[in-house]
């Protein structure tokens, strides 16, 4: 069955170069991100880590944990990471699973549940192992991006949509688009303007149906 947004994340037992886990311990009271790659030294892959690693500070300023997910295994992962901190000048603190058997690549409906790693294999045979999860901590899927081979990710994005959905999470608001942090929110439906304006004051009513309010603190 496919995984979609506001399906619970399978709480898999993994292997990674920091240790083995179960994923819903790992994640605890944050949010999480899951990130997979095709195959361990790859060109882009290694620029999309090194990303992910000189934003170490963004991350923890939104309780928010990291997680690698790549086919090789720990002893690669551990190698990889220093052509990694190499190229991005920060070190590669987060996890990556060693996902060699698909199990998790699968679960989360990455590849078919046919897909198998044949001997010597290339990236091209884990190409759709490409996609972000953002993971909220009631281990809900809150996102979920998928990219092709030839595009790097923009993690300034996945940061942007990560602000969005903690601003507007179990609070009946929703973000316009190119929404920023300190930007002014949209106020849900299911208020009615009276309740809206009680909840979050003053209201720029642009039409009946598109009310915003100013980003609450």
């Amino acid at each position: 069955m496919a995984l979609r947004i506001n399906d619970t994340l399978p709480n898999l037992h993994v292997v990674t170069d920091q240790g083995d886990f179960d994923l819903h311990n790992w994640i605890g009271d944050s949010w999480a991100v899951l990130f997979s790659h095709p195959k361990d030294f790859t060109p882009v892959c290694t620029t999309e880590f090194g990303a992910v690693a000189q934003l170490s500070a963004e991350w923890a300023k939104r309780g928010t944990k990291v997680l690698g997910i790549s086919v090789d295994g720990v002893e690669e992962h551990k190698a990889w990471k220093g052509d990694i901190e190499k190229t991005a000048g920060a070190p590669a603190g987060f996890p990556i699973v060693a996902d060699g058997d698909l199990t998790l690549s699968k679960a989360l409906d990455m590849l078919p549940a046919d897909a198998y790693l044949p001997d010597g294999r290339t990236p091209a045979h884990s190409a759709t192992v490409r996609s972000v999860f953002i993971v909220s901590p009631d281990k809900k899927v809150q996102l979920m991006m998928t990219y092709p081979m030839s595009v790097g990710r923009n993690f300034a994005e996945v940061l942007r949509a990560l602000d969005g959905l903690q601003r507007t999470y179990q609070q009946p608001l929703a973000t316009p688009a190119n929404w920023e942090v300190g930007q002014d929110v949209i106020v849900a439906l299911s208020l009615k303007d009276d309740e809206a304006r009680e909840k979050y004051g003053d209201l720029d009513i642009k039409l009946p149906y598109l009310r915003f309010a100013k980003n609450p603190g």
